[in-house]
């Protein structure tokens, strides 16, 4: 009975041991490759989109570092008061600010430009924004568009964005950045979570929102942008959910994004 006991207990032993390091394993694994991209997207060469010619005001960038999970996402950086007032935005994808994506229209048998309207993609900056369509989403139209002076294409990894705030009267404001992924399902944001909601089924993990307060009357040159939230899932209201408990890789899509103030 003593030695059945003895190799029982060294068989568990073994598969105890065995699984251990078969998750080690993995977890290293992972890990090295978290750090690998990590590394890649810091040293890659990045991209430069320039908003609002300069003029009397103040230059700012944002540098963008794309982190592991970045895969074609949606952004809009703007600026508020410090009152969380909107004031402007800095940069808005294309595909948003001017209501119309590359992929919209398949009407003619292959799929051409065309109208699409996506509300949970960018939600909490459209509200803030504060401008109602006629189809009651708060989003630019083809009728109605963003200026091309703040649209562009969306960056494929890491960028930095030069733009411009007008005017010199506006010395302390908040940058913020929203940005969402579709398709990025995790075990709470489901395909399944809310099947009747096709705004939702665009988005999966909803926007996030990063944010930093910018005074220009500090010798600071530089400001990390944190995330403070996430938007709507369905874009149904402008609310920031600061809970961030459920999300998983949406945060991983930014490395870093940071604003620095050229002195």
């Amino acid at each position: 009975m003593k030695n059945k006991f003895l190799h029982s207990h060294i068989v568990y032993c073994k598969y105890f041991l065995l699984t251990s390091i078969m998750f080690l394993s993995a977890v290293y694994t992972v890990d090295a490759q978290r750090n690998r991209l990590s590394r890649e997207a810091a040293s890659e060469v990045k991209d430069t989109l320039y908003t609002f010619p300069p003029g009397e005001g103040y230059t700012l960038e944002v540098l963008f570092t794309r982190g592991p999970s970045h895969n074609h996402p949606l952004m809009a950086v703007w600026i508020e008061d410090m009152n969380h007032n909107y004031i402007q935005t800095l940069y808005i994808a294309e595909s948003i600010g001017k209501g119309v994506f590359r992929y919209g229209d398949p009407s003619g048998g292959r799929w051409m430009p065309g109208p699409i309207r996506r509300p949970a993609a960018l939600p909490y900056w459209g509200h803030q924004r504060g401008i109602r369509a006629d189809d009651g989403y708060y989003l630019p139209t083809q009728e109605d568009p963003m200026p091309d002076a703040v649209t562009g294409p969306t960056p494929k990894a890491g960028f930095v964005l030069i733009s411009h705030i007008p005017g010199k009267d506006i010395r302390q404001f908040r940058v913020l950045f929203e940005i969402n992924q579709s398709w990025d399902w995790n075990e709470y944001w489901t395909n399944v979570k809310f099947p009747d909601d096709e705004h939702y089924m665009t988005s999966s993990q909803p926007a996030l929102v990063y944010a930093a307060v910018i005074d220009l009357d500090s010798e600071k040159e530089e400001y990390e942008l944190l995330p403070i939230g996430h938007s709507h899932w369905s874009g149904e209201n402008g609310n920031l959910y600061e809970d961030l408990g459920t999300i998983t890789t949406a945060l991983d899509i930014a490395e870093s994004i940071r604003v620095r103030i050229p002195r």
